[in-house]
């Protein structure tokens, strides 16, 4: 279709940027997505694509988005095993019906915005610009889970600390969306520096429930690498460091409320 249209990647992705700035568009992207190595493209930016190669027929358009349907159920991440490996963690994450993490020093994947994550991963070391697209995108296509209409319950304490390593001038855009994403099924809660020594002094981890399978919880360690906790022992004593986390913390609502203080200092 691109070619049809007479367009080069490069010029594609330009104006896709130009229609959905919002969108993270580039070259390789717009490569990627015909050549499948991204699975799980998203409908906005297919009906963008749709518009700029000029398909106007609605059951033309309707087939396409069909196909990215069937397509997306083998898995999008397969599309970026040099950066995610066997991707374990990923599909862990999209099969869970209930997330519950506790976060020291960034905030959850699921819950970072596009300039945030950047901002972190530039920080982390990665200079490369391509790679730091790519990853960033990793991260905002992990979010495609929250909505769906079986979207799996989330709940995340958040270390105060990880809100001071926020860069300045992503901080009012990334408060407003932890703000403004919560619902009864996504609650968010803020761990004070206040509350001085805590059960989970020894760092973040997340604990993913499943309808029908073992619970599992995945810890991240140092150099990337990660440890995925199967035994049952282990995870009630992860359950229990997190019911200590949740009753130390601000409540939802003050948690809210501790979050509009600090993005209405920013003003």
């Amino acid at each position: 279709m691109r070619e049809e249209a007479g367009l080069t990647a490069k010029q594609a992705a330009t104006e896709a940027k130009k229609r959905a700035p919002d969108r993270s568009w580039f070259e390789a992207k717009v490569t990627r997505i015909e050549k499948r190595k991204i699975v799980r493209v998203r409908d906005t930016d297919l009906q963008t694509l749709l518009d700029i190669y000029g398909v106007t027929d609605a059951d033309e358009r309707e087939a396409y988005r069909r196909l990215a349907r069937e397509a997306a159920k083998s898995g999008w991440w397969v599309g970026y095993r040099d950066i995610l490996g066997a991707g374990t963690y990923v599909d862990l994450e999209t099969e869970a019906a209930r997330v519950r993490t506790y976060q020291v020093l960034h905030l959850p994947g699921l819950l970072q915005t596009e300039e945030y994550a950047t901002a972190m991963i530039r920080a982390g070391g990665v200079t490369d610009e391509d790679e730091l697209e790519r990853r960033v995108e990793v991260r905002m296509m992990r979010q495609h889970i929250l909505a769906r209409s079986d979207a799996p319950r989330l709940w995340a304490v958040i270390d105060e600390s990880a809100f001071r390593k926020i860069p300045e001038d992503v901080a009012a855009g990334q408060l407003r969306h932890l703000i403004d994403v919560q619902r009864p099924s996504l609650r968010v809660q803020v761990l004070p520096d206040s509350v001085g020594p805590h059960a989970a002094m020894d760092g973040s981890f997340v604990i993913l429930d499943f309808p029908r399978d073992p619970s599992a919880v995945y810890v991240e360690q140092t150099g990337g690498s990660a440890l995925l906790v199967e035994d049952p022992e282990q995870i009630t004593l992860y359950e229990t460091v997190l019911d200590h986390v949740q009753a130390a913390a601000l409540s939802v609502d003050d948690s809210r409320a501790w979050l509009e203080h600090r993005l209405r200092q920013l003003d």
